[in-house]
């Protein structure tokens, strides 16, 4: 199969879509690789990394739809892009289409094939490929609530670890998944107070054994969720339904009964938001205040640490690239439960539960969609 890899233009993301390391191994199974000009060398991966492997390196865009039979993004493609979609050519990357109809209705008159990397899903549940970057964002989550406390950006002023003598700075997490642990695990580690919410009581006791004393576990609800981001310096919010828009877990009415100056990350930005006040941000311009209250919802926070975030995305990503270039697209998508959960648009047809429901739109099979 003929595999193109494209350098991302979606804004400051710095990913690309496989490594040069990943490349060589598509290639030894007997897959040409394309790789459009630069589009490694953010993520520190030069063209002559890739052409060391037998890489070919096209110009433009343009070139690598014209000739390949698959290509591998990181993002959702851009409007420049879509217009350059082939009928039945396949598209493998991060989709999060219950965010917006509009890029859903583009992408389906193309008749492409639309495969999302955050809907493939394991028998138990997991989503392999969206933990990697959920671990990334949700320790990143952290790092950028600390910063933005700093007074230089409009924040309160308080340090999360505090002081001897000084008490540290409360954080507070909705979502107890990949994006909670981790983010509990840099909260905890800088000294902060930390609460983590979940409706899953099994998960909260399974976390309450390895994160440390200074987490307090405790089983979400409206109430108590309304009590504690009254005493949050910040808040990180990770909820997430595969494939559908994300729950909102904060209402503008609860940011009046907030400290000034704290700041809520909001980290299913990518599913349309879980604050009530969420807008899709950039890492260019990151920030915006409603209330008084810091908000960050950069939609694709790892391309800030593009390196590490390649390096873990090729890691998932590599064997299910393996498996639909070795069999084909159909044959992987009717002998693969995973990959065809990751199935969002299959020529002009929604084979994706979570955006069928996002737009009303109907939902047809896999193998009706096939044909």
């Amino acid at each position: 199969m003929k595999i193109g890899v494209l350098h991302e233009i979606k804004v400051q993301e710095n990913r690309v879509a496989v490594t040069p390391a990943g490349a060589e191994i598509l290639i030894d199974n007997g897959h040409e690789i394309y790789i459009e000009k630069s589009a490694g060398l953010a993520s520190g991966f030069l063209d002559s990394d890739y052409t060391l492997h037998g890489c070919k390196i096209c110009n433009q865009a343009k070139e690598i739809y014209e000739l390949c039979d698959m290509v591998i993004h990181v993002k959702e493609p851009q409007k420049d892009e879509i217009p350059l979609i082939r009928e039945d050519q396949i598209i493998f990357t991060y989709l999060h289409l219950a965010a917006s109809r509009e890029l859903t209705e583009s992408l389906m008159q193309t008749r492409g094939l639309f495969l999302g990397y955050e809907t493939i899903q394991k028998k138990n549940g997991s989503l392999p490929l969206l933990i990697p970057m959920s671990e990334v964002a949700g320790r990143m989550a952290i790092q950028q609530g600390a910063k933005y406390l700093e007074m230089e950006w409009g924040g309160r002023g308080v340090l999360l670890g505090g002081v001897p003598g000084v008490e540290p700075g409360t954080v507070l997490i909705l979502g107890a998944g990949t994006v909670g642990l981790n983010a509990a695990q840099m909260a905890s580690g800088l000294g902060a107070k930390v609460y983590i919410l979940d409706e899953d009581t099994e998960r909260l006791r399974a976390l309450q054994r390895i994160l440390l004393p200074n987490c307090f576990t405790i089983a979400s609800s409206p109430a108590v969720v309304r009590d504690l981001i009254k005493r949050a310096d910040v808040v990180v919010v990770s909820a997430l339904k595969p494939g559908a828009r994300a729950p909102k877990l904060v209402s503008k009415k609860m940011l009046k009964t907030m400290k000034k100056g704290s700041v809520m990350v909001d980290v299913s930005i990518d599913q349309g938001g879980c604050f009530e006040t969420s807008r899709p941000t950039t890492h260019n311009d990151p920030i915006y205040e409603v209330e008084g209250i810091i908000h960050y919802c950069v939609s694709n926070m790892p391309g800030a640490v593009a390196q590490t975030s390649t390096l873990a995305l090729t890691n998932a990503t590599l064997p299910y690239i393996l498996e639909i270039a070795n069999k084909g697209y159909r044959k992987a998508l009717l002998t693969s439960p995973e990959l065809a959960l990751g199935a969002n648009i299959i020529r002009q047809n929604i084979t994706c539960p979570g955006v069928s429901s996002a737009f009303n739109l109907p939902l047809v099979s896999i193998e009706k969609a096939l044909g």
